[in-house]
């Protein structure tokens, strides 16, 4: 029977299918919540890469119908206002609702960020609103200030500094009234001769765990400290053990550790929390609170290779110092002649350094080196911001700590090139504007900056959505 039977025909071979299951990928925010170090850096970088100018503002106010003292020195002076006008200072509160500054010509003035952001987007030429200034006060010649700081633990105060006089003036914004609610006195010191000499304030910062105390140095080297709780005069001094005139001051993120730089290029240190110079254990008769160290920048620039091979270094003044909010170890300094670099405060280095070309290179006036120009952090991505000294605009200096930024004293740009370890080529930025920039100060929350000009107007920029190809990026070291 088996042959009478059709034969079935063979059934096709079964291929085994082998399912190769891919390890489970997912970004580290997936995972952690937390971005990586190397990301982030790529991120700040294209952040710095789309700022430009939204928006300016020049000083052209008044007060009960006449203009102020500033409005008439721009008005007198036009072109060589440098010389006499611009903003001296200026600085966001912490929460980014106000902005303060001051004026050589005598102004003290605060914006209400939102009205001068929604100004920005106003026609071009839309004359500002001057009612929604929060506070407007014109001073006489001779009672100009230099510096305006915020008191970080009561947000009403501004305290004010001048290099004319040795007074520390706390204004209440809420009281509307040009009248100091309190002014904070120096010691008074014999020349000599036995006369009583006056020194100015150069700059003041205010502790931000709500002890009530501040700081101010004076043009001599000595920093005097006020607890406001114990009265109006001093309850210590600070001194440099040197005649340093002193530029600026930072409190570190403890409170117990001040900065302090100037003329010399030396950055100063106290700790006031004990040791050999503990000032709890000193009489009132001993007030003098020497550094627990004095780093000369000039030495540490020398030891770099690739800078000391290209420039004659030399000390040179420190216009300003500022501890990074993200990172508190580095402290970023600015020198006169446009030089910016950081301070590692842990290791005692500088680990980077940004020198842009001299201004004379270019044929620019040099009316600038008499402004102190004053920098600032962008405040959580390492970016510096500073004015440039021989053209109208800014520069977004990348000091991340590690050495992948090209500012780093161990960059290898060759290195980094052939390897292509980074997607984002790290890079500064410089930013054109349409004024030269004296200060900066950068919003708390949002980045954006504002930016005070030798003409003393107050610039806006901020982030936009795609770059521009007229602006130059930066290959310098």
């Amino acid at each position: 029977m088996e042959k009478f039977l059709v034969p079935r025909e063979p059934s096709p071979p079964k291929f085994t299918t082998v399912i190769r299951r891919r390890p489970w990928k997912r970004s580290l925010i997936e995972l952690n919540g937390r971005l990586e170090s190397r990301y982030r850096h790529e991120l700040y970088t294209l952040l710095a890469h789309s700022y430009s100018e939204i928006g300016r503002f020049p000083h052209l106010y008044h007060l009960n119908e006449r203009p102020c003292h500033t409005h008439i020195s721009e008005i007198l002076h036009g072109i060589d206002s440098s010389s006499t006008g611009g903003v001296a200072g200026l600085e966001f509160d912490n929460q980014g609702i106000y902005i303060v500054s001051v004026t050589r010509s005598g102004c003290l003035t605060v914006h209400d960020f939102d009205s001068l952001y929604c100004h920005s987007k106003l026609a071009p030429g839309s004359v500002e609103d001057e009612s929604k200034h929060v506070v407007h006060l014109s001073f006489p010649p001779g009672r100009e200030f230099n510096v305006a700081r915020w008191n970080p633990a009561n947000q009403n105060e501004v305290a004010c500094t001048s290099r004319k006089r040795d007074k520390v003036s706390i204004f209440d914004i809420s009281y509307m009234s040009p009248k100091p609610t309190e002014e904070l006195q120096t010691r008074q010191k014999l020349s000599i001769i036995g006369r009583k000499t006056s020194t100015g304030l150069s700059d003041v910062a205010i502790t931000s765990n709500g002890d009530s105390r501040i700081f101010s140095p004076d043009t001599l080297g000595t920093v005097h400290v006020w607890d406001r709780r114990a009265g109006v005069s001093p309850c210590i001094e600070l001194s440099t053990n040197r005649y340093d005139s002193l530029k600026s001051i930072q409190i570190h993120v403890d409170n117990q550790t001040i900065f302090g730089a100037g003329k010399e290029g030396i950055i100063h240190i106290w700790d006031l929390r004990g040791g050999t110079n503990s000032t709890a254990f000193q009489s009132r008769k001993d007030m003098s609170h020497l550094p627990l160290a004095s780093l000369h920048l000039a030495p540490m620039l020398q030891k770099i290779a690739s800078l000391k091979a290209q420039s004659e270094i030399v000390p040179k003044e420190i216009h300003s110092i500022n501890v990074n909010p993200s990172a508190p170890h580095q402290l970023a300094f600015h020198l006169d002649d446009g030089w910016s670099g950081v301070l590692d405060i842990y290791k005692s280095e500088v680990t980077h350094v940004h020198c842009p070309p001299p201004a004379w290179l270019d044929g620019s006036n040099n009316s600038a080196d008499l402004i102190l120009r004053k920098p600032t952090w962008l405040p959580t991505s390492s970016i510096y911001v500073a004015g440039s000294m021989s053209e109208k605009g800014i520069h977004f200096l990348d000091f991340h700590p590690s050495s992948t930024s090209p500012c780093h004293v161990d960059y290898d740009e060759d290195s980094e090139r052939k390897e292509k370890r980074d997607k984002c080529n790290h890079s500064n930025k410089f930013v054109s504007l349409s004024e030269s920039v004296t200060g900066c100060a950068a919003h708390p929350l949002n980045s954006m900056i504002v930016a005070g000009t030798q003409k003393s107007s107050l610039l806006l920029i901020a982030q936009r959505h795609c770059s521009s190809t007229s602006e130059t990026v930066e290959g310098e070291l």
